[in-house]
């Protein structure tokens, strides 16, 4: 078992579902928005950080989403894009994760005209460079792009197109998601877009954490999603005695016999009321079951988390012991994106 947080920084991580727009250090928020004129909701970094993380926290995913406003609005440049993605690197290969698939909507970036590929371009520039200083500095990480398309508006097919269009350009572009608020905009409601992306060999992950709970995880996998973007509602679908499954129905049997990556990030379910607690979260009971399952921060900005932070909660809360904390590692970075062979590089 992970000893302390030393111990868990020091662990080699994997991290498949972040969110560039959710991870910006509260310093640079700071800055930025001084620069631009944006007006924040207070100037204290300490102050700053805890506005943030009590807005994660009201168990209500809507309002979880608004906090969004003030990081979104000082990305609306290349400039500052490629900084908080260069950011982003640095901090995780501090933090010692050594593989990561960050996640962004191109289309929330062009409040100032930007165009989506140079959006897209400034990214991974910025993971690139952050790649660059971070081994200089001792830390070994590879980060990828997703391109998510938000579920509420229409431009899915667009951002699946240009997906499609960067990915053999750019070898950091690895895959299509449908981001956003979930609750009446199933994915059956882009169907055109994932259509698309199943007939180009798209890699596609699917955002599946609010209600209703089993119906959205069943629409992603219908709608041919390869990963689920957290997956804890497939609960419902579990009766759990004593920290065991005891009984599973057909669709939770269906993920685990084909070993379909579900992108838990506990502290966020917590936020969002999926779950009371991370005692009651059913990532500790679905790792020894067999599930492949993995850790994630989603927003590190919004829940106050990193990598580590949320390894050491899980392998504290659960009893984890050093094969299983490896484990869900193992499972991050064999359930990603990037060229296999560079995973198997890895692990």
């Amino acid at each position: 078992m992970l000893a302390d947080l030393d111990a868990a920084r020091a662990h080699p991580k994997s991290l498949l579902h972040d969110h560039l727009d959710g991870g910006l250090r509260v310093a640079t928020v700071l800055e930025l928005a001084d620069e631009i004129g944006w007006t924040l909701p207070c100037t204290d970094p300490a102050d700053l950080q805890a506005w943030f993380t009590a807005g994660a926290a009201t168990k209500d995913l809507l309002q979880y989403l608004a906090t969004f406003e003030h990081t979104l609005a000082v990305m609306q440049t290349e400039a500052n894009i490629e900084r908080v993605a260069y950011e982003a690197a640095v901090d995780l290969a501090a933090d010692g994760v050594v593989y990561a698939e960050i996640r962004f909507a191109p289309e929330l970036h062009q409040q100032r005209g930007l165009p989506l590929d140079a959006v897209v371009r400034a990214v991974t520039d910025g993971f690139r460079r952050g790649e660059r200083d971070a081994a200089a500095a001792g830390h070994s990480i590879w980060v990828g792009a997703i391109l998510c398309a938000m579920r509420t508006e229409h431009r899915s097919l667009e951002i699946a197109r240009l997906v499609d269009g960067l990915r053999d350009t750019d070898p950091k572009v690895l895959a299509f998601d449908l981001a956003g608020a979930e609750t009446g905009f199933p994915p059956s409601l882009h169907a055109e877009a994932l259509e698309f992306a199943r007939r180009r060999l798209l890699n596609v992950t699917i955002h599946a954490s609010e209600p209703p709970d089993l119906e959205l995880i069943e629409d992603a996998l219908v709608h041919g999603a390869h990963r689920i973007g957290h997956g804890v509602r497939l609960q419902a679908d579990l009766t759990i005695a004593d920290g065991e499954i005891v009984r599973m129905g057909r669709l939770a049997s269906y993920v685990l016999d084909h070993r379909i990556p579900l992108e838990m990030a506990p502290t966020c379910h917590v936020h969002v009321g999926a779950v009371p607690d991370l005692a009651s979260h059913p990532i500790g009971p679905m790792l020894r079951a067999g599930f492949n399952v993995s850790v994630n921060t989603d927003n590190r900005l919004m829940s106050g988390v990193m990598p580590s932070t949320e390894l050491l909660a899980v392998a504290t809360t659960f009893g984890l012991d050093d094969s299983e904390d490896d484990q869900l590692v193992r499972n991050g970075i064999m359930a990603g994106f990037a060229p296999l062979e560079l995973r198997r590089s890895l692990v």
